[in-house]
C-alpha cells in the first residue's frame, strides 16, 4: 500500500523550533521531488518548500526562506522540514506530497503547483505563547 505519513508536529513557542519528517511506505522517496504544504484555518494550502529527485535540488516559499530547510535521507526513505524561528502565522496543517517524473525546469517554476501523485494526512503544528 502506497501511503505517505507526516510526524512532528505539536506545540511550540514563537521563536521556537520543530521538524517534521515525511516517511514513505509502499515505494522509494528517491524518484520522487518532494513537496510540504501547509494549510491554515480559513486560508488556501500554500507550498512551503521541495526538494527534487533529480539533484536534491531545493526550494522555498518566501515566507520560509531562510527559516526551514527540507533535506531527505534515502537510507531512511524520508524527507524531513526543519523549521526553525517560528512565527505564529506559521501554525498549520502540515502536508508532504510527492510527485515523479517532473522535468527539473518544470519543477523550478512551479514546484508548489505540480500535479502531486501521493499526499500525506496531515501534521498540526501550532506556534502560540
Amino acid at each position: 500500500q502506497v501511503q505517505l505519513v507526516e510526524s512532528g508536529g505539536g506545540l511550540v513557542q514563537p521563536g521556537g523550533s520543530l521538524r517534521l519528517s515525511c516517511a514513505a511506505s509502499g515505494f522509494t522517496l528517491d524518484r520522487y521531488a518532494i513537496g510540504w504544504f501547509r494549510q491554515a484555518p480559513g486560508k488556501e494550502r500554500e507550498g512551503v518548500s521541495c526538494i527534487s529527485s533529480s539533484d536534491d535540488s531545493t526550494y522555498y516559499a518566501d515566507s520560509v526562506k531562510g527559516r526551514f530547510t527540507i533535506s531527505r535521507d534515502n537510507v531512511k526513505n524520508t524527507v524531513s522540514l526543519q523549521m526553525n524561528s517560528l512565527k505564529s502565522e506559521d501554525t498549520a496543517v502540515y502536508y508532504c506530497a510527492a510527485v515523479e517524473g517532473i522535468h527539473p525546469v518544470l519543477l523550478a517554476a512551479g514546484w508548489a503547483t505540480a500535479p502531486y501523485d501521493y499526499w500525506g494526512q496531515g501534521t498540526q503544528v501550532t506556534v502560540s505563547s
